[in-house]
């Protein structure tokens, strides 16, 4: 694990927009298949909608999720549908491409549906650390310190065996969400975060409170914070 990289921008636009320009350095400068592991929330919706305008070889890329609400994937608050409409729509990939996290039977047979297929992309049933699941993992981090659904005090924050669990306190509905061992294989992870109202657990996640979901998180690769100026005010 290498120290990890940061930089900060003006703005949210202003870091989707300088973002979308590296990571399409970075596409574009690997091999096939490129497996990236997508976040929902609100802080990386223009990004996705920069990366939609980039010139990207988009048929060397995998898309797979890092979490998602358990509904339908029409509903106003799946991560497939923001992907999709602020994304995936706008990109010529095939639907092949797309790994999203099933919600249509129950949450357990969901998982370990999906934890089927991130076996099936992966070659293997355990995961070797100098072998990374993912290409680049991109990551939010909730003003709770969250990160994906790893919820503050959710019991799965001790799941060390599988790759994807339900999770189904702290939060409304339930979820799916790689657990830690998945989310840390990667050799990019890359934290987006903007907003006044993340600067204090950005501060706490950076110094490694264990208080804090994120704060737990030892990715394998390289780290890199992409931060507008309101996120970064405390570091």
């Amino acid at each position: 694990m290498t120290a990890p990289r940061t930089e900060k921008f003006a703005d949210p636009q202003d870091l989707a927009l300088r973002a979308a320009d590296w990571m399409a350095g970075v596409i574009a400068a690997a091999d096939a298949p490129f497996r990236m592991a997508l976040s929902g929330g609100n802080s990386p919706r223009l990004l996705y909608g920069e990366l939609s305008l980039r010139r990207i070889d988009w048929s060397k890329v995998r898309f797979y999720w890092i979490d998602e609400r358990f509904v339908p994937p029409d509903h106003p608050d799946s991560n497939l549908r923001m992907a999709r409409e602020t994304l995936l729509a706008h990109i010529p990939i095939q639907p092949d491409q797309v790994h999203a996290m099933p919600t249509l039977s129950d949450p357990e047979t969901a998982a370990r549906a999906y934890e089927d297929d991130l076996k099936s992309a992966y070659g293997a049933t355990d995961l070797d650390a100098a072998r990374p699941l993912f290409d680049l993992t991109l990551i939010g981090l909730g003003s709770d310190g969250h990160i994906c659904s790893l919820l503050p005090g959710s019991p799965v924050l001790e799941e060390r065996t599988r790759w994807v669990a339900p999770v189904t306190q702290g939060r409304p509905e339930v979820r799916l969400t790689l657990t830690y061992p998945a989310v840390e294989s990667s050799r990019l992870t890359v934290f987006l975060v903007t907003g006044r109202d993340k600067a204090e657990a950005v501060k706490r996640v950076r110094q490694g409170d264990q208080n804090l979901p994120g704060g737990r998180l030892r990715p394998q690769g390289e780290t890199v914070w992409l931060l507008d100026r309101a996120a970064a005010s405390l570091l």
